[in-house]
C-alpha cells in the first residue's frame, strides 16, 4: 500500500458474505438488550467495564446498542486514538461504519423527540419534571429486581396518574394559571403517545437490520457523512480518512506478542516444536558455503504458498495466507501498544528490506523479532488458526522454531437474533398451566429512557457521565477482544491440531534442502526432525506461554 492509496478517495463499502465475526459484531450496533449483558461476553482475557454513571439519573442509561455503537466509534476513529489490533478474520471498518449508521437512525429519531420534548415538555416544565420524577422513581424500584418492589413501582404510576386526573377536575387554579396547570398535565402524556410512535418506528428498523445481519442478509451500512461532495465538508474528509487508516491499520504487518496472553490478534501459543543442531559441514576443508537465516525463511515461505496443492484429490488445505510479521514484546498487563515508526515504516507496514534486516540481525537481546506466519481463517471466519515460524543461527547453531496460535469464535452474546419480548401468564380457568403473551416492543418506561436521552444527546460527554458507558479492553481489537477459546468446539480444535503436522514437515523440508544446497551434514537435522515428526502425531493442546518454574 503506498501513501497515494492510503490518502487516496474511497467511498466505504459492504464486506464480503461469509464474514460472520464481522456481521455478528455488527449486530451490536442495533442492539436493545440492557447493557449489562455485555458483561456476559466476559472471558479469561479481559473482563469488560461498564461504566453507570451517577445512581440518580438512571433514566439517562443507555441500552446495549447505544453503548456499544457509540465507545467502538470513539476508539476505532476518535482524535489522537491509540493504536488498535487487527481483527484477523473480520473487517473491522464494517463494524464501525454499522456503528455510524446505528448512531445516524438513533439522531435522527432523537431530532423529532427533541421537538416533542421542546412543545410538549420544556414549554410545560413543571409538569415535565413531575412526570420524569416518577419514571426516575419506578426505574429505580423495578432495578432490584423483587416482583413486590415491581409492584409497587407500578401503582406508583397508577397512583400519581389517578391523581393527575383529579387534579385535572378540581383544578385549584383559575385563568391563565389554570389553563397552563391543565396543560402541564396534559402536554407531557400527548408528548409520550407521539414520542412512542416514533420510538417503536425506529425500533422495528433496527431489530431487522440486526436480525438480517446474522440472518447473511445483504443490509448494508449506510454512512452519507463519510462521502464527501464538496472540498469545504472537513467533517467528512475527516470521517473517510479516519475509515481508511482503519483500513492501513488492518492490514499492518506489525503485531505484540502479550507473554500468556500470546500474540494479541492471533491467540494463544498452545504448542510449540524446535528444531535446534550444530552447522557440521559435510567436507570439513571446505566448510559450510555461507547463508543467513533470511535464506531459509525465504525458502520455507516459498514452500507454504503451495502448501494447499497436493496430489490426493481429496480436499485438503485452502490456500492459507503467508505473511512476514515483525513482533513486538509488551507487558502480560499493557494497556497501550505502540506500532514502529520511522523510515522504515509506511502506511503501518514495515518495509520488505527491513523485515529482513530484523530477520538476520535481531536474534538475541533487546529488539523487534521476525516471524513466518501460514494462517486460515475458517469456519467464515470464527476459528483463526496460525503457524508462526522463526529461524535463528547463533554460535554455528541453527534453531527452527514452529509455533501454534488459535482464536475461538466470537462469543454467543453477538451471534443471538432478536426475540419478540413475551411473558408468560397464568391461564384463565386452567391456572396451574401458563401461557404466553406478546408485550410492547417499546415499553412506557423506554419511551421515557429514549426521550430523556434525546434532549442531551448533542453532547455525548454529558450523556455519558449522567448514563454511563461501556470501558473497552486494551489493548483493544474487536476481534480478540471478545473471542472464545475453541477447544470447547470439537471440529475446531481438530482443525487446529491437523495444521500443525503438515506445516511442520513442509518447514522441515525446505530448511533440510537450504542446508544440503550450503554444504551441511543434515545427518542430524534428519534425524531430529523424524523424532518431531513422530511427536507431533500426538499433540494436544497446551499452555505453552505458561512457564512452570
Amino acid at each position: 500500500m503506498t501513501v497515494g492509496d492510503f490518502f487516496g478517495p474511497q467511498v466505504p463499502q459492504q464486506g464480503d458474505g461469509g464474514q460472520t465475526p464481522t456481521f455478528a459484531l455488527a449486530s451490536a450496533a442495533y442492539r436493545d438488550n440492557p447493557v449489562e449483558d455485555i458483561k456476559k461476553a466476559d472471558n479469561e482475557w479481559h473482563q469488560s467495564a461498564v461504566s453507570t454513571g451517577r445512581g440518580w439519573a438512571r433514566i439517562f442509561r443507555p441500552n446495549l446498542g447505544e453503548a456499544f455503537s457509540q465507545a467502538v466509534v470513539d476508539r476505532m476513529l476518535g482524535v489522537g486514538r491509540k493504536p488498535l489490533i487487527q481483527s484477523f478474520g473480520s473487517e473491522p471498518q464494517v463494524v464501525v461504519e454499522h456503528c455510524l449508521a446505528a448512531n445516524r437512525i438513533r439522531r435522527e429519531r432523537d431530532k423529532k423527540l427533541t421537538g416533542i420534548m421542546v412543545v410538549c415538555g420544556l414549554l410545560f416544565l413543571p409538569g415535565l419534571l413531575v412526570w420524569l420524577l416518577v419514571f426516575q422513581l419506578r426505574a429505580t424500584m423495578t432495578k432490584a429486581g423483587d416482583k413486590r418492589v415491581s409492584g409497587l413501582a407500578t401503582g406508583l404510576l397508577v397512583a400519581v396518574a389517578a391523581l393527575a386526573a383529579l387534579f385535572l377536575l378540581k383544578m385549584p387554579f383559575s385563568g391563565l394559571a389554570g389553563w397552563y396547570a391543565r396543560g402541564a398535565v396534559v402536554a407531557p402524556v400527548a408528548g409520550w403517545f407521539l414520542a412512542k410512535r416514533i420510538c417503536e418506528g425506529t425500533a422495528k428498523d433496527l431489530r431487522e437490520r440486526w436480525d438480517s445481519l446474522l440472518s447473511g442478509g445483504s443490509v448494508g451500512a449506510k454512512v452519507p457523512e463519510a462521502v464527501p461532495t464538496s472540498p469545504n465538508q472537513t467533517a467528512a474528509e475527516q470521517l473517510r480518512q479516519s475509515l481508511a487508516r482503519l483500513s492501513a491499520e488492518q492490514q499492518s504487518n506489525s503485531v505484540f506478542y502479550a507473554g500468556p496472553k500470546g500474540i494479541l490478534g492471533m491467540g494463544t501459543r498452545w504448542g510449540a516444536w524446535h528444531l535446534a543442531e550444530e552447522l557440521t559441514p559435510v567436507d570439513p576443508v571446505k566448510g559450510v558455503h555461507e547463508f543467513r537465516s533470511w535464506t531459509v525463511v525465504k525458502a520455507i515461505h516459498d514452500q507454504l504458498q503451495v502448501l494447499h496443492r497436493q496430489s490426493l484429490k481429496t480436499g485438503g488445505f485452502p490456500p492459507p495466507s503467508v505473511r512476514h510479521w515483525i513482533v513486538t514484546p509488551v507487558g502480560e498487563n499493557a494497556k497501550a501498544v505502540a506500532r514502529p515508526e520511522g523510515t522504515d515504516v509506511e502506511a503501518y507496514q514495515v518495509k520488505p528490506r527491513a523485515v529482513e534486516d530484523i530477520c538476520n540481525n535481531q536474534q538475541f537481546g533487546g529488539g523487534d523479532r521476525h516471524y513466518l506466519g501460514v494462517q486460515w481463517p475458517l469456519w467464515d471466519g470464527q476459528l483463526i488458526i496460525t503457524m508462526l515460524i522463526t529461524v535463528t543461527v547463533l554460535h554455528e547453531t541453527l534453531r527452527i522454531e514452529v509455533t501454534g496460535h488459535a482464536l475461538g469464535p466470537v462469543n454467543s452474546l453477538f451471534t443471538s437474533k432478536p426475540e419478540a419480548p413475551t411473558k408468560e401468564v397464568a391461564k384463565t380457568v386452567r391456572f396451574w398451566e401458563t401461557r404466553k403473551i406478546s408485550l410492547p416492543l417499546v415499553t412506557a418506561d423506554e419511551v421515557v429512557r429514549v426521550a430523556a436521552r434525546a434532549t442531551i444527546s448533542w453532547y455525548p460527554p454529558l450523556l455519558n457521565w449522567l448514563g454511563g458507558s461501556i470501558g473497552l479492553p486494551e489493548p483493544f481489537g474487536l476481534r480478540h477482544a471478545w473471542a472464545d477459546q475453541p477447544w470447547r468446539h470439537r471440529f475446531m480444535a481438530d482443525d487446529a491440531l491437523r495444521a500443525a503436522t503438515p506445516v511442520l514437515r513442509v518447514v522441515h523440508s525446505a530448511a533440510l534442502r537450504v542446508l544440503k544446497e550450503h554444504d551441511v551434514d543434515i545427518e542430524k537435522f534428519s534425524s531430529r526432525s523424524s523424532a518431531l515428526s513422530g511427536a507431533v502425531q500426538d499433540l494436544a493442546p497446551k499452555k505453552a506461554d505458561t512457564y512452570d518454574a
